[in-house]
C-alpha cells in the first residue's frame, strides 16, 4: 500500500512539473506577441471585476444585438424592439440587466424612456466586437 501511494504522490509532482514546463513556452510566446501592458492588468482586481461583470452582463444574443444599436446613438425602446424584431417585454428584461450593470443609462421624457451606451469603453468594446465578429 505505502508503494501505491508513493507512486501515486511521484506521478502528481511528475504532472505538476511537466505542466509547468509546459506552460513556459506558452507565456514566452504570448509575451513576444502581446503587449507588455496586458500583464499589468492580472495586478488590478478592481479592472478585472468591472471587465468580467461587464462581458457577463453581455454574454447574451439579445443584449449584443441591443447594443449594436445602442453604439449608434439614442433610441427608445420601441424603435429597439422594431429593429430586434422580439417582444417589449422581453426587450425590457434585457435592458434592465444592462441597466443593473451599468452598461446603459436611461432617461425618461413624458412618456418614452431612451437607452444610452453611457461608458466609452462599452462602445469601443463593441465597435471591436463589430469588427471583429460582423467584418465591418
Amino acid at each position: 500500500m505505502a508503494n501505491v501511494a508513493n507512486k501515486k504522490s511521484f506521478n502528481t509532482k511528475t504532472r505538476t512539473r511537466k505542466a509547468a514546463d509546459e506552460i513556459t513556452p506558452i507565456k514566452s510566446r504570448l509575451a513576444k506577441d502581446v503587449p507588455q501592458d496586458i500583464f499589468a492588468l492580472i495586478g488590478k482586481s478592481e479592472n478585472i471585476e468591472q471587465a468580467a461583470v461587464a462581458m457577463q452582463a453581455m454574454s447574451h444574443p439579445m443584449r449584443i444585438k441591443i447594443l449594436c444599436l445602442l453604439s449608434s446613438g439614442e433610441l427608445i425602446v420601441q424603435e429597439i424592439v422594431d429593429a430586434v424584431g422580439t417582444t417589449q417585454s422581453n426587450i425590457s428584461q434585457h435592458l434592465g440587466i444592462l441597466k443593473a450593470c451599468g452598461i446603459i443609462s436611461g432617461r425618461k421624457d413624458g412618456t418614452k424612456m431612451f437607452y444610452s451606451i453611457g461608458d466609452a469603453r462599452i462602445l469601443r468594446m463593441i465597435t471591436l466586437t463589430r469588427e471583429i465578429f460582423c467584418a465591418v
